[in-house]
């Protein structure tokens, strides 16, 4: 099994039997839910595979700059070295919905009420302060070091906000609210 710099990734239906090479990423446990995420890579060399791991889809990030894949399921975070693609680490019951990677190679995960950044590691965490306590957080989109999101008001939840991540300062401000 040898690869060759995973480049890009993407989660996929179930491919046909044979479509793609495939490598299962498991973890023997009791909770262990009966679904699936498949991740379509393709590395350096334009090779596709695929990764089949356990738990229901969220998302894929891949940063560049500590090379590092990351693959969130309802069941686990997996972290995956982006050369080689083996299994490096993961976390159990992670319950993150939200996952991203900035501009600078740095990533982001949310729960519902909590924007945390990962350092290069899953075992090195850094949780980022908000001007308002969140509920439901959801990512949007990058535009360059500004990552917007959604969220509501924790107990006020008929206040709905447009919030701005920016990862150089590493802060967190309202964009809008209604």
């Amino acid at each position: 099994w040898t690869h060759n710099m995973i480049e890009e990734s993407e989660i996929i239906n179930q491919p046909y039997s044979g479509q793609l090479t495939e490598r299962i990423y498991d973890n023997d446990n009791a909770w262990n839910s009966q679904s699936w995420t498949w991740v379509k890579f393709i590395d350096h060399d334009s090779t596709e595979w695929c990764g089949q791991f356990r738990g229901f889809p969220r998302q894929v990030a891949i940063s560049k700059t500590s090379n590092v894949v990351l693959v969130l399921t309802s069941d686990y975070l997996f972290q995956l070295n982006r050369v080689n693609g083996d299994l490096t680490k993961l976390e159990n019951q992670p319950g993150y919905h939200n996952l991203t990677v900035s501009p600078n190679g740095e990533f982001i995960v949310a729960d519902y009420y909590h924007v945390t950044k990962i350092v290069n590691d899953i075992d090195i965490k850094q949780n980022i302060e908000s001007p308002i306590e969140m509920d439901m957080i959801t990512f949007k989109a990058w535009t360059n070091s500004k990552l917007e999101f959604t969220c509501d008001e924790f107990l006020n939840w008929d206040r709905h906000l447009t919030m701005e991540y920016n990862c150089e300062t590493n802060k967190i401000e309202i964009k809008n609210a209604t």
